[in-house]
């Protein structure tokens, strides 16, 4: 047997990993582990549908990023996520179009208790494997000044921000706690990730 055939036989070939996202927040955290990967956003309709949960809603999406992206790559393993800020068992969806929209979403949420639900998708089509988890974290905000609300949308960190807000950057400064995930808050819940693509044989 010549070497190289020994090599291959005890180093097999290292599973590809893509994450499915445009979001530098995922990238940056999923980053933390070490794991090797690459980043190829999604492309799908992310409308609501009608009588459709928050759960249902993030769970469906995922699993659609993860297989968009998959089609293109069988042999890859595609990691996907989708988070929704929920308050009063309604989704705040995505980001604000304007400061206008902002301010209108950091006024809901100031003073009151919301839920970050974010949902992790897996895909391996060559072995035919997909798995989905959800994770809530619950976020209290405390009450805003219309002077704080006005300094934090002239940082211009609101703009991008699903909710209005960044809990890892300015934002921090107004949340009084979480019962949870922070990882979940700031985009994508990392433990729950790195046991769901360890569960498709990939190690750290």
């Amino acid at each position: 047997m010549s070497p190289l055939r020994v090599a291959k036989k005890l180093w097999p070939r290292r599973k590809k990993i893509i994450l499915a996202s445009g979001s530098p927040r995922r990238r940056e955290l999923l980053e933390l582990t070490g794991l090797k990967f690459v980043v190829e956003p999604p492309d799908i309709n992310e409308s609501k549908n009608e009588n459709e949960t928050p759960r249902e809603h993030v769970e469906r999406l995922a699993q659609a990023k993860a297989a968009s992206v998959a089609q293109g790559h069988p042999d890859a393993i595609i990691l996907a996520c989708d988070t929704a800020v929920i308050l009063n068992g309604r989704i705040v969806l995505g980001k604000p179009e304007n400061k206008k929209d902002a301010k209108e979403m950091l006024e809901q949420l100031a003073g009151k208790e919301h839920t970050v639900v974010s949902a992790v998708a897996a895909i391996w089509l060559r072995k035919r494997r997909q798995h989905v988890v959800t994770v809530e974290t619950k976020v209290r905000m405390k009450q805003l000044e219309d002077w704080e609300i006005q300094w934090y949308l002239g940082s211009g960190e609101p703009l991008d921000k699903a909710g209005a807000y960044a809990i890892q950057g300015r934002g921090s400064i107004f949340i009084e706690g979480i019962v949870g995930s922070y990882t979940n808050v700031v985009g994508l819940p990392l433990m729950e990730s790195v046991l769901l693509l360890r569960s498709f044989g990939i190690k750290l």
